[in-house]
């Protein structure tokens, strides 16, 4: 146990932390010096009980954009005129004193103009299509100092081993560090404060400034989530908090941020927040992510934050006078609650990619939520400029730490890169590895054993996707150009190899691996604490614990092999096995194209006659239709959706094609018009009981037995209203609402046939008291489900994984389908969309089935 850490009733920073979408205050409005009370709710809920009303434009915009093509090596400055954004007096910032969105762009325009010091680039757009803005603050280089810089950059990460012997990269390397602001877009400040300290550097003529400029690149994402800077929101146009997306890259911010940290590959970099007071600055509290180089990260990440505490305390602010609290460190000053297990937020992914020091910092003075709408536009300003302020702070004193030790900071870099190349052993944290850095116990000791190598069989769309979603995180891939054995077991030609002797060895583990229980480790975690791109994605991937790869034949891949193919002739099958098969078979339906499903609910039918549109679809969505002589047991249906859920539930059905209305309980009170909808699918937002009478009687119309329609519901949202309308007899018995992970399901029925083994959780729901004409399509596995992740039964002893093992997650009926599990969390579970998709087809057609 750490000896500078209490131990709390309750961990320190979910009891005491509350945010902002569930409308709570963080700091309520009192006089200065006022002591808030502590309110017992996490800082931000995981689960999303907003029902989604994301524009369908939005999705469109994060499904078809390109991944951002890597910029030609140019010279600096790369300066380009902005054009002007139409002014938006609407835009929530301005309300703060802070700097609209509209007028970045003429503010950028006017800082380049200043001296050539600043390069403005497009890094991409957002969801909600405006521009993602890039600066670049460095000394002038030519073309070829550039390129000299690149080829640096190059050799630290593929031959780490030789770069760390380099007298040029020691001497001439720019450390690259990367400022990402307002990723929450209403945690505004960071934009503003980038802004002061570019337009300071572009014309400071001190010899320290023009050292560090001479020594360093210096990277700002003005704003992550321009989308939530306008409207004021957490999340972006698609509803999603972008700080949760990066193991899944949904949405085009996040593969903007990615692209950045794998083309700058930054030693340092600072994630700006708000708002916790006092300021909160990591390196955070256990459990640490068992894949980084943790040594090397906590040494720098502790390092800094000390030097940005004092920074922040510097300012001299005070609670009396002020209301700002002393700044504070998780890993030193808290015993859990705040930690750094899931790659999911950008500090953890940066790791992955050579950062050595990490952080998000929480700016302290709510502006947001409640106080935005409730608090005086004087007191408003005044929290505002405090957290410019502070947030500057932190700025800076990460310049002076990185021009202290550019020096050692590249050369960590270059030993995270060793390690993974050479196959190095990781380096346990104590007192003696990390020297300098408090309390270091046992409890932060988390390490993996790395397998040799991953094999992924080739052949499916499920196999293809992941590959390619690997290469585009950076992690190298090749492949087999005949068959071949490794590990004891035979793999053939065309097979997929990821070696784990390669620089980010880390990042290729964090997603291919099942990942740990670790339900004993902490009471409680921040967000989620399992997942597994290996488990959860469709695609088979085998571990190899040890053996050969010298001799094997194998090649790099730059992009995996497509397998579109069709038939030349006959009828066609396409296997329901994917969301891209998904999406191929709701175009064909929504273009008129009769499709019969077999009985097992596998497998659509096509008719010989729509091959010429089948063949456009398959190089569309990469699947693969094969000749059949099966006939179909019975039609498939256009399958127009009306949805309650959640922005990810939304999000996945839009990308498998499905025509979605987003409804909620307010839209159906308004008057909602049930005839272009064909089935119903609740999980939060339409509560039965909230219904006015004209609203429930036209529900229970659209759902009563011989009306052709069903409902598909998730969690106890959709079982409540599946009890409330009588469709369906079960009792949903709910686990830990906190709990969640990888779990191990038995499939039974069609919805789930052919599914994997494996399913996602959180808040679990499992089913009891079945009535009569009720079928169990999935269980949980009998014995402990969780495969990864954090799942403990509550104080009384229920809730708990041996209460769900052996019960039905999945069930349904004539006229509903209920699941108890997540699968289509935050548009992540890929492998398990098929079934939702299988769900929402029955109920489409409860006619004919029932």
């Amino acid at each position: 146990m750490r000896t500078t850490r209490t131990a709390p009733a309750r961990p320190v920073l979910i009891a005491a932390l509350v945010l902002t979408t569930a409308g709570s205050l963080l700091l309520t409005p009192q006089p200065a010096g006022a002591d808030p009370e502590p309110s017992p709710t996490r800082h931000e809920p995981a689960l999303d009980r907003r029902a989604a009303q994301a524009p369908a434009s939005a999705a469109r915009r994060a499904l078809t954009a390109a991944t951002p093509a890597r910029a030609p090596v140019t010279g600096y400055p790369r300066e380009q005129v902005l054009s002007p954004d139409p002014e938006n007096p609407a835009d929530k910032s301005i309300k703060l004193g802070l700097t609209p969105y509209h007028a970045i762009a003429p503010k950028l325009n006017a800082i380049q103009s200043l001296g050539d010091r600043v390069s403005v680039e497009v890094a991409g757009r957002s969801a909600g299509g405006h521009r993602l803005y890039l600066v670049t603050v460095t000394a002038p280089e030519t073309a070829r100092q550039a390129r000299a810089q690149e080829r640096m950059r190059e050799l630290i990460e593929n031959a780490p081993a030789v770069a760390a012997k380099s007298a040029e990269i020691r001497a001439g390397y720019k450390a690259p560090v990367f400022f990402n602001n307002n990723i929450h877009g209403n945690e505004w400040e960071g934009t503003d404060a980038s802004l002061r300290l570019i337009e300071r550097l572009a014309t400071a003529k001190d010899a320290r400034t023009e050292d560090l400029l001479a020594h360093t690149r210096l990277y700002f994402n003005i704003t992550a989530n321009p989308d939530g800077r306008i409207a004021g929101t957490r999340a972006n146009a698609n509803g999603f908090d972008l700080n949760r997306d990066f193991v899944t890259a949904s949405q085009p911010e996040t593969r903007a941020m990615r692209r950045i940290e794998i083309d700058k590959q930054p030693a340092v970099m600072l994630d700006l927040h708000g708002y916790v007071n006092g300021t909160l600055i990591e390196p955070t509290t256990p459990p640490h992510g068992e894949n980084y180089e943790y040594d090397l990260f906590l040494k720098n990440t502790y390092a800094n934050a000390l030097g940005m505490e004092a920074a922040v305390n510097g300012l001299g602010y005070t609670p009396a006078k002020d209301g700002v609290d002393p700044a504070q460190i998780p890993f030193r000053d808290q015993q859990e609650g705040w930690d750094d297990w899931p790659p999911i937020f950008t500090p953890q992914y940066a790791a992955f990619h050579g950062t050595v020091a990490a952080h998000t910092v929480e700016i302290p003075l709510q502006v947001n939520n409640s106080a935005y709408t409730g608090l005086p536009v004087d007191e408003l300003r005044r929290r505002s400029a405090i957290n410019v302020d502070v947030a500057g702070a932190a700025l800076r004193a990460t310049l002076d730490f990185v021009q202290a030790r550019r020096t050692s900071l590249v050369a960590d870099q270059i030993e995270v890169f060793r390690r993974g190349a050479a196959g190095a052993a990781q380096v346990p944290v104590s007192a003696e590895t990390v020297p300098g850095v408090p309390g270091i116990g046992p409890e932060d000791v988390y390490t993996t054993a790395f397998p040799r190598a991953y094999v992924i069989p080739a052949g499916t769309t499920a196999a293809a996707r992941l590959v390619d979603h690997l290469l585009t995180n950076d992690v190298r891939v090749t492949r087999a150009s005949r068959a071949f054995r490794l590990g004891g077991r035979p793999y053939p030609k065309g097979s997929y190899v990821v070696d784990m002797h390669q620089p980010k060895r880390g990042l290729a583990n964090a997603l291919l691996a099942d990942g740990r229980d670790i339900s004993d480790k902490v009471s409680v975690m921040y967000d989620i604490s399992g997942w597994s791109l290996g488990r959860l994605w469709g695609a088979d991937v085998a571990a190899v614990a040890a053996g050969k790869l010298t001799g094997l034949p194998l090649r790099p891949v730059r992009e995996a092999t497509a397998v579109a193919s069709v038939a030349p002739h006959g009828d066609l099958s396409l296997r329901l096995d994917d969301p891209a098969a998904i999406a191929a078979l709701n175009s064909l339906l929504q273009q008129g194209v009769p499709v019969r499903g077999t009985a097992d609910g596998s497998t659509a039918i096509i008719p010989a006659s729509a091959r010429p549109r089948a063949t456009a679809l398959a190089r569309t969505y990469d699947v693969a239709f094969d000749a059949t002589r099966l006939p179909g047991t019975r039609p498939l249906h256009r399958t127009r959706v009306a949805a309650a859920v959640t922005p990810g539930e939304l999000f996945a059905l839009r990308e498998m094609n499905f025509e979605v209305t987003p409804v909620s309980t307010a839209v159906l009170n308004a008057g909602f018009d049930w005839s272009a909808t064909d089935a119903l699918f609740v999980s939060t937002g339409l509560e039965y009981g909230d219904l006015t009478p004209p609203a429930r009687t036209a529900l229970d119309a659209f759902l009563s037995p011989g009306s052709g329609h069903g409902l598909v519901g998730r969690g106890i949202g959709g079982a409540e209203l599946a009890g409330a309308t009588g469709l369906l007899a079960a009792k949903p018995v709910e686990g830990n609402g906190d709990a969640n992970g990888v779990v191990r399901m038995v499939n039974s029925g069609p919805i789930t046939t052919g599914a994997p083994g494996y399913g996602f959780v959180y808040a679990p729901v499992w089913f009891t008291d079945l009535g009569p004409q009720v079928r169990v399509e999935q269980s949980y596995a009998t014995g402990n489900p969780l495969v990864s992740g954090h799942w403990r039964p509550l104080g009384d002893g229920t809730g708990g994984p041996s209460a769900a093992a052996g019960q039905p997650s999945v069930i349904s009926g004539p006229h509903a389908v209920l699941f108890g599990t997540e699968p289509l969390f935050r548009d992540h579970p890929k492998g398990e969309f098929p079934q939702v998709a299988r769900a929402l087809f029955s109920m489409a057609a409860v006619k004919e089935s029932g």
